[in-house]
């Protein structure tokens, strides 16, 4: 699949991927099918803590699982001050962002469209069967361990 000018079409995606399930898979496998080259960037543990959770898995390790997936070309750390200067980095033709991502797919092309690039952005699809979501998971693990605790067992 070739972009402008027969240029190969540069697809960006973001996360934390903290304890990876089919969700990720899913969204980087549908992210890599908008282009050529899939760059994936990996939240740092700075940016989990202030954004969601206290990360499980060490930004390094989250790092080289993502590197190490079938879909991704390139793995990078992301950048703690504006989250757009890895968008500038990368210059990515699309930006592909999840189903449950809070970002604006508009305001998003509009605020990269100010630094000088054109980016399209792409929201992909959400799929029932996945585990949906590192804290559904937590979760499920702290009950199980709870049960077990008080001798419930399944």
């Amino acid at each position: 699949m070739l972009g402008r000018r027969g240029i190969k079409i540069k697809v960006m995606a973001s996360g934390v991927f903290d304890i990876l399930h089919t969700g990720h898979i899913h969204y980087l496998t549908e992210a890599k099918a908008l282009g050529d080259e899939l760059v994936v960037v990996v939240a740092t543990d700075n940016t989990v803590r202030k954004n969601k959770h206290e990360p499980i898995t060490p930004e390094k390790m989250r790092l080289e699982i993502v590197q190490a997936l079938k879909p991704v070309d390139h793995a990078i750390l992301g950048k703690e001050d504006d989250m757009y200067s890895v968008v500038l980095e990368i210059k990515p033709d699309i930006i592909a962002i999840g189903y449950d991502q809070k970002f604006n797919e508009k305001q998003l092309e509009s605020e990269i469209a100010k630094r000088g690039l054109k980016v399209r952005v792409v929201r992909v699809g959400r799929y029932e069967d996945d585990l949906n979501g590192t804290r559904r998971i937590i979760k499920k693990i702290i009950d199980w361990h709870t049960a077990n605790m008080l001798g419930y067992k399944e």
